[in-house]
Order: structure tokens, then sequence, then C-alpha cells
């Protein structure tokens, strides 16, 4: 109580997408248990413009920077907030802290719980019923009623009893039936007249509902949690607590907002049993294995994502979806309707990121440092274009925990550009590192090899690993990132955590990247994906830089897709290169001598990757993995595609349970942790190194 104090000040209140953040007077009444804030501090005087009821609040501080907060009230109202600094706002969060705890308390002290509930649906029957065909004037409402009945005040219970929990599990799995059946009714309704299942206030119904099933059930763990807390001071030593598990699991109770009826396990097809195995990773072999580019294939699969089809007849799935989000929701735990979903692993995504291996080769054909910054700058920028499959902005599936991808390109040594006088000083700053033996056959051939690896190293949060190498040019890249998805309303944003590091091994040069974000705008009419954001790229032993920034289009006018960079020596501060353009269309290179360079991406050559055939990959492979998903969705087959997807995410659950039960840790196959970042086992330069240690002690 000594730091219950009523505080007052301004803070910036995000309003929403158009108005976007304002400055507001926030007064925060400990008395009342009430955060209220008005246009100014002159205004204090007058009605607030809004107030939250701070018992049984939420207060987090937000991730994004270190100003930003956010208040999420017991009645699912929120206030994003933003102080002047994080001094500020660690003021603000441990008041407001101190404040919902004391007021949630004596909630607590003051209304012991119910003893009882009673559910009744005020029209449960099949669709052709008269009470499912709603008339015009009945409250949508109705459909879904709840009755309390109150406690006798002469008795209070200090712990609730097992049959009581048993109790509630069944008016729970009561509610969970009377609420599918609301489901059912709704999108019973015809599509079109005056009362449609596409009905605004239906679809929010759908979702609160939901929502509030969800929250029953966290409430009825937190009820499991305190039971066994309070038992077990009475519990003889070694005595196991076996946790009542729910009948039904919630989460799989809906496929995009309708209920599920899946055949028994014995009439399942095969594909499905056997993804749904449980298999620990562990018994797998988890040794690296070397993948022979002579076994890879040049890949003829050719998925382009045009298709709208799917996007518009499950439009109500969407809008049952949005009505489920709050803005700046973090989707990362979201499952997403599986029509939305590439035909691709997201390891895969990375791998066609090097679709243009002349352009990465090339970079070691640059005869200065500022020509090699400049030729990385170049078919870094040209990397995006050939990463998406098509126009429309769709997901690819999210790797499971050791899935992995491998493929490869071969280039014909004709076809990598070289400049004019820069082929005798690249070939004899090749010749400086000798290769290891298993390369040396590979010298004569008149082809270039890059071969890619890319791991899933971890679930939560989801990060990726992935490596790429030239072996006879002496060059690889490593890189790391974490997909962060959000919802921004009308849109959603993927942050790219992580750094990428291009080896030059021949100059012992090496440049640090970083990606930018994603984002997949007008997700209710025709999807389309935009890059914004600022990147960086330093090369420490040069002096190098290149500043990249990914333009968004304004809400008003404006171009699409625009990009804008310059290549710096930051030693001089002199800019050496510029460029502007698209990332998708054209690109224009300025460079300090004048000259300018056209780079059109859209007629740009594509190498196609190689790939094993699926019988010779691993069964953690990425194709074979989520080749029953892919093939359903090539078929249209949804409810098929979508069957296949969760028996895979449902394995990688009981996995990772099994895991946490047996305090197994997960161990990767090709990529180690170091520090905050990942490593790939046996990248060149440690190989190239130890060739040189070797041939240096022979000497």
């Amino acid at each position: 109580s000594d730091h219950m104090e009523n505080i007052c000040g301004y803070l910036m209140k995000y309003t929403n997408l158009v108005t976007g953040w304002q400055y507001r007077f926030f007064v925060l009444n400990n008395d009342a248990g009430l955060l209220e804030y008005f246009v100014n501090e002159q205004s204090r005087h007058l009605k607030p413009r809004g107030t939250l009821q701070l018992a049984g609040a939420v207060i987090s501080p937000s991730d994004e920077d270190s100003h930003t907060f956010t208040v999420n009230a017991a009645s699912g109202e929120q206030y994003k907030l933003r102080a002047t600094d994080a001094k500020e706002r660690q003021h603000w969060v441990s008041r407001l802290q101190i404040c919902t705890q004391h007021h949630t308390e004596a909630i607590g002290k003051n209304n012991p719980p119910l003893k009882s509930r009673s559910f009744s649906l005020a029209s449960q029957g099949s669709a052709s019923s008269p009470g499912v065909q709603r008339r015009p004037s009945q409250n949508a409402v109705s459909f879904f009623n709840v009755g309390h009945h109150r406690l006798s005040t002469g008795k209070r219970v200090p712990i609730m009893q097992p049959d009581h929990l048993v109790d509630v599990r069944e008016m729970m799995s009561q509610a969970e039936g009377q609420q599918r059946d609301l489901i059912r009714s709704i999108e019973c309704l015809p599509v079109s007249g005056h009362l449609t299942s596409l009905d605004q206030d239906l679809l929010m119904l759908k979702a609160t509902s939901m929502a509030t099933m969800n929250c029953l059930n966290d409430c009825f763990h937190i009820l499991q949690l305190q039971h066994a807390s309070q038992q077990k001071g009475s519990l003889p030593a070694g005595t196991t607590i076996n946790w009542l598990e729910p009948k039904i699991s919630l989460a799989n109770h809906f496929k995009n907002g309708a209920a599920q009826n899946f055949p028994a396990e014995i009439n399942k097809p095969a594909s499905v049993r056997e993804e749904q195995s449980v298999a620990e990773p562990c018994q797998l072999t988890r040794e690296p294995e070397e993948i022979n580019p002579d076994e890879e294939l040049e890949d003829i699969c050719d998925d382009k994502e045009d298709d709208l089809g799917a996007v518009e007849e499950q439009r109500s799935v969407i809008l049952h979806l949005l009505s489920q989000l709050k803005l700046g929701m973090d989707l990362t735990r979201v499952v997403l309707p599986t029509f939305i979903l590439e035909k691709r692993s997201l390891l895969e995504m990375y791998a066609d990121f090097m679709s243009h291996p002349d352009l990465f080769i090339a970079i070691t054909n640059g005869t200065t440092p500022e020509e090699r910054m400049i030729r990385f700058v170049e078919y870094y920028l040209t990397s995006f274009h050939e990463g998406r499959k098509g126009a429309i902005a769709k997901k690819p599936y999210n790797p499971i925990i050791g899935e992995t991808f491998h493929c490869s390109w071969r280039m014909p040594k004709s076809d990598v550009a070289t400049d004019a006088g820069s082929n005798s000083s690249a070939h004899s700053a090749s010749e400086s590192v000798t290769l290891p033996k298993d390369l040396e056959g590979q010298k004569e051939l008149d082809y270039y090899t890059v071969k890619f690896v890319a791991e899933q190293v971890s679930h939560h949060p989801p990060v990726s690993g992935f490596y790429a190498e030239c072996a006879e040019r002496k060059m690889c890249v490593n890189a790391h990132v974490w997909t962060k998805s959000k919802f921004l309303g009308m849109s959603i944003g993927v942050t790219m955590v992580g750094e990428g590091l291009l080896s030059l091994l021949e100059y012992g040069e090496e440049y640090t990247f970083s990606l930018p974000c994603a984002y997949a705008r007008s997700i209710l009419t025709v999807p389309w994906v935009e890059l914004g954001g600022k990147v960086n790229i330093n090369c420490a032993k040069t002096g190098y830089s290149a500043s990249i920034n990914f333009h968004t289009k304004p809400f008003y006018g404006g171009k699409l897709h625009r990009v804008t960079g310059e290549v710096k020596q930051n030693m001089t501060n002199t800019v050496v290169c510029r460029v502007q353009g698209e990332w998708n269309s054209v690109l224009e290179f300025t460079y300090s001598n004048g000259e300018t360079k056209y780079v059109d991406l859209t007629k740009l050559s594509v190498t196609r990757k190689r790939v094993r055939p699926l019988e010779k990959q691993g069964p953690f492979e990425s194709r074979r993995l989520w080749q029953h998903v892919t093939e359903s969705l090539r078929d249209g087959d949804i409810d098929k595609a979508t069957e296949h997807k969760r028996a895979l995410e449902e394995r990688q659950r009981n996995e990772e349970r099994l895991r946490a039960e047996t305090e197994t840790p997960w161990c990767t196959k090709y990529f180690l942790k170091e520090g905050d970042g990942w490593v790939y086992h046996k990248p060149l330069w440690k190989t190239v190194s130890a060739v040189q240690t070797h041939q240096t002690d022979a000497n």
C-alpha cells in the first residue's frame, strides 16, 4: 500500500490505423481501481474520454521497443500506450500492476466462487428445425443463454473437491456442445437474403463464443492448478497428481469455423496414420548427412500461387478469423486456415532467394572492396522477387522442428558475369587458397556448384537456420531467422529477426546483413505482398557499408514496392553508389563515376534448383514431410490438406510434450547454437582454415 499512489501525466495512445498515435492525459485512480484519460490536462475536470477497470487486467510491456506497453482489461478492451522513455514506462507499468493486483485480490476475497451453473440453449435442433431458421426480429444473443444459481449465503467451501471439478468439466462439455450447435445454426443460414451466415453480428457472435469457451478452459486449468497446490501438503511423498483432462480438445473442434467429424483411426488414410505416429526425433538419426549433388535432379515443380478461387470462396472464414484477432496480436501460435497456404515450406522459400546463383558467385569477381560490396547489394536486391511464387500473398508451411531442406544449383562458368580485366585477378586470388582434397576433382568441371541446406532449429520461438556455399569460389553465407508475425488490422506484418553473414574467404571479408519486414496487405480482397523497413550491410574489414530502405506505400498516393539505398565508404563518408526503383521490377544503380546501370528483374534468368527425388529424401526433409498436404492443395481438396496438416502439427506437439516430460533437450542436426545465433556445423571457413593449417605444418 506504500506504493499505491495516484499518478497522472501525458502518454501517447494508439487510436487506429488512420489516426495513429495521439497524446492524451492519463490519470491512475488507485482508490477506484480505474485508469482514465482526457484530451489534455485542462479537461481533467470534465468527463473522461475513456475508462478502464483495472481489476483482473493484465499490464504488459511490449517487445516492440522500450517505450510501449499495453493495458488489457478483463472486459477485453485494450489500451496501447507509449511513454517518453524506458524509465517512464517502468514507472507507469509498476504502479498499474500494483493497483491491478490490489483490486483483483479484493474482488477475490469479497466474491466466493459460485456453487454451480446451469446452461440452456434457447434453440437446439437440426438445421431444418424452426428454431434454426431465425426470424429477423429475434436477437442473436437468444441463441446462447447462460443461467446462474447463487450460493446459499451461509456456506462457503474453502477447497473445491475433486468431484466438483468433474461436475465443472461435465458442464463445460455441455457448453462446448451447445456452442457447436450455435456455430452450426449460424452456418446453416442462407448466404443471401435478409439474414445471412455472413451477417457481421453473427460472425462476431461466433468469434466471441469461441473466445468465451477458450477463456473458460483457461479458468478451469487454473482451478486444477489451485486444487493441486492446496492438496500437495496433505499428499504422501511420491504421490503423482493426474490432471483432469478435457474430454474434447477445444482447439480441434473447428476447422475453418465448422464442426469436425473425422472417421475412426482405422479408416484414416495410411499417410495420415504415418504423420500421426509419435516417433521421438532423437530416436531417428540426428547425425549430419552429406548430400551428394549428383543425386539431385533439376526441379520440375512449378507451383505458382496466382489462384484466388479458394480465397474468394472462403471469405466468410477470413471474416470469422479476423473477428477473433486484436490489433498487435502475435500470430505465432494462431493456426491459420489451410487454403491460404503456399505449396512449399518456409525453408524452401529461403532457398528460392538463391535463384540467381550467377549473381551470387559473381560477387567474388569484384577486383576492389568497393566493387564487391556493390555486387553484393545488387545480388541482395534481386533475391526477393523470385522468393515470391506469384502476385497473391500466401503463407508457406510453418516448418516442423527438425525439418530440413537440401538443394543445389549448377551454374555454367561461362554464365558468371565478369568485368573486363577482372578475370586474371580473380583467378589468381582463387589459386592462393588450396581446395580440400574431396573437392579437387571438381576443378576441371565447366560449372560451379552452389549447395544449400536449411533446418528448423527451434519451435518456440520459430527459428530457421540456412547455409549456402560455393566451395570452388571460397564463398559461403550463413543466416538464422526468427519470424515474428502480428495482426495489423487489414494486413499482417512479419518481422524477420536475425542476421546473415557472407564470407568471401579468398579476400578474408565478412559481410553482415539483415532482412526487411514483410506485409500481407488487403487480406479481405486480393492479398498482396509488400516489403518494408531499413536493412544494413556492413563489412568491418573494408569499411564499406550499405543502407537500404524498403518503402511501404503511403496511405494516399505513392508507388508500390519502392526501394532506395546507398553504398558508402565509412572512413571518408563518401557515397560510391546509389540505388532506386522497385524490388520486383526495375532497379537503377548510379555509380560515383556517373555511370548508370538498369536491372530488369522480370527478365533475369532463373536457374532451377536441383532436389533429390522424394523416394531418396529423409522423413524430415521438407518435400517428403509435407507431400500429402501439397498434393491435396494441388487437387484443390482443402479438407484433406487440413487433415494432413493437423496430423503433422499434432505429432510435433506430442513429441514436444514427451521431451518436456522426460526433460530431453532437442538436438539439432546441421546447426549449432553460438551466442544468440545459429551456425552451420561444417562451414567452409572451417574447412579451408583446416586445410591451410595442415599445409603450413607440412611445410
